[in-house]
């Protein structure tokens, strides 16, 4: 209750005095007791560490509360960079750029600041370029224990059928014309004739 993160396993039975083999089944056993009482409450495992959070069904009213008044949320473009250097680390700002097709910088800083990401390595090729990698704070913020929770990249994959369809509706018939011709206003009309003195395309 007094941590302000996750707290690890072998701390947590260092300061009771209890084998790491014991507390962990002594936290299962209460987490499975919260589950059964239908508490509002639940002790998980996330970022390395264990800690209390709301209930998932929760959430809406949590929301709620937290974030009444605020309005300091990620971007797409940082949700995006984020996700990114979440999947592909360690990776470097030029990579990221190259993959979003964007200069990235301003974003990168913003999720450094935020503590989401850090520099974790050098590149060892030429200019040495800093890699970047997502950090506790990231697991703790997505409820994860560790990077090999993230849902796999191909459930966010279109399949072959869809790409396929995509490309059928977005496919061009160049033998179409792109731009309708507009008809020749004085096409169909009657020529003038020698002799007569009047010419139809004159007359008012």
């Amino acid at each position: 209750m007094v941590a302000d993160g996750p707290v690890d396993l072998h701390l947590l039975a260092q300061v009771t005095e209890t084998s790491p083999t014991a507390m962990q089944a002594l936290l299962a056993e209460m987490a499975d007791g919260y589950a059964a009482d239908d508490r509002g409450f639940m002790l998980v495992n996330v970022a390395g560490g264990y800690r209390y959070q709301s209930h998932p069904e929760l959430t809406a009213y949590v929301e709620r509360f937290v974030l009444e008044g605020q309005s300091a949320r990620l971007s797409s473009a940082a949700l995006e960079t984020l996700a990114i250097v979440a999947y592909k680390q360690p990776i470097s700002r030029a990579q990221v750029a190259s993959i979003r097709g964007v200069n990235v910088d301003g974003v990168v800083r913003t999720l450094e600041q935020r503590g989401y990401i850090a520099e974790i390595a050098r590149d060892p090729g030429p200019g040495q370029a800093v890699l970047f990698g997502t950090t506790a704070l990231f697991l703790e913020r997505m409820g994860l224990a560790s990077l090999d929770d993230l849902p796999p990249v191909a459930d966010f994959v279109p399949g072959a059928d869809v790409v396929e369809a995509l490309e059928v509706g977005l496919r061009i018939d160049v033998d179409e014309p792109d731009v309708a011709v507009e008809p020749d206003p004085t096409e169909g009309s009657e020529p003038y004739r020698p002799g007569t003195g009047i010419d139809l395309d004159d007359q008012g």
